[in-house]
């Protein structure tokens, strides 16, 4: 995003761009999502807040609602391992490159460093990300400012109101990680309402990690596993629903608080958190993705093309998916 609408297109400043993200990770619900609406709004007002959520979400519900239909059909997943074999090691190299240029305009001072350099270290020994959030944008603001259940085993009945409500719910509560959204419904689908087992839950949210676009279209393989077609599009509808509403709420209220010296303190230290965390799920997806010596070349050739070029992260993603295939097969 930062690529195509600051880079590229110059529609919004990268400290604009810093501000929406700090906003961003500090309301509920798919911060990808969020970040889309959010720039859509600031380039087209309300028509754009609209279209830039619906277009940012449509793509990646419709390949995800194609999984479902085939594992519904044939009961197993589709197998990605080859193209997430060379994708993974070009999107190091992306999101760093992300994370260089954003760092650059956080850096507001020392405080901002220290802030950023904190949560990482925090983050990296299992502190939760939402709490670490918080904490640097609060702390940030302080400094600158402030001068010396009950398990259930029964199956309940599938009705379309009840699946629509549940994912609404989580739609407004959910912070942080697909595995955030992982044990949120596993309370609610599994455990509570019994309406699909421990597996399924497991290859629902593994097709909206390996599927392009936001991991909360894992509520539409769902949706359609317990409820078919209607099912898919009541569970997508209640998922991303609230991030419009949010989105519509917090947006024009960022110029307000950019000005105000508390709040302004805030989100400085919410943008430093925000990076912070960046950089450690970075690593971490770099251990994950960097196996042989295969995805080493890869990450460094896609880092080298990256910094040293102008060649559209797209194209550098097709030509790792190509390159897991060739390595790998379609096996």
């Amino acid at each position: 995003m930062q690529n195509e609408v600051v880079d590229r297109r110059g529609w919004v400043s990268r400290e604009r761009f810093l501000d929406l993200l700090g906003a961003t990770n500090l309301i509920p619900g798919p911060n990808s999502t969020e970040m889309a609406i959010h720039l859509g709004f600031v380039r087209a007002g309300w028509w754009g807040l609209l279209l830039a959520g619906v277009c940012f979400a449509t793509p990646a519900t419709l390949i995800v609602l194609g999984c479902a239909w085939a594992y519904v059909r044939w009961g197993a997943l589709p197998q990605a391992t080859s193209l997430l074999y060379g994708i993974k090691p070009v999107l190091i190299a992306i999101v760093a490159q992300a994370l260089v240029r954003l760092a650059r305009t956080a850096w507001t001072g020392p405080l901002a460093g220290a802030t950023a350099l904190g949560v990482a270290a925090l983050a990296l020994a299992g502190v939760d990300e939402v709490l670490l959030l918080f904490a640097g944008a609060l702390g940030v603001m302080l400094a600158t400012n402030v001068r010396p259940g009950m398990r259930c085993l029964s199956v309940a009945p599938v009705t379309l109101p009840a699946l629509g409500l549940l994912f609404l719910k989580v739609g407004s509560i959910l912070f942080g990680s697909g595995y955030v959204l992982l044990a949120f419904l596993r309370a609610d689908l599994v455990e509570r309402l019994g309406w699909i087992s421990d597996a399924q839950l497991l290859d629902a949210v593994a097709v909206g990690q390996l599927t392009p676009g936001p991991v909360s279209t894992t509520a539409t393989f769902i949706g359609y596993l317990v409820a078919g077609g209607p099912g898919a599009v009541v569970a997508t509808l209640g998922i991303f629903l609230p991030s419009f509403v949010l989105v519509a709420a917090s947006t024009p209220l960022l110029p307000k608080l950019r000005a105000s010296r508390w709040a302004g303190a805030f989100l400085d230290g919410a943008n430093a958190a925000s990076l912070a965390l960046m950089a450690v799920v970075t690593w971490q997806l770099g251990r994950a993705a960097l196996v042989d010596w295969i995805t080493a070349l890869l990450a460094l050739g896609a880092t080298l093309l990256v910094f040293g070029t102008r060649v559209h992260s797209a194209w550098l993603i097709a030509g790792g998916a190509a390159l897991g295939l060739a390595v790998r097969g379609l096996a």
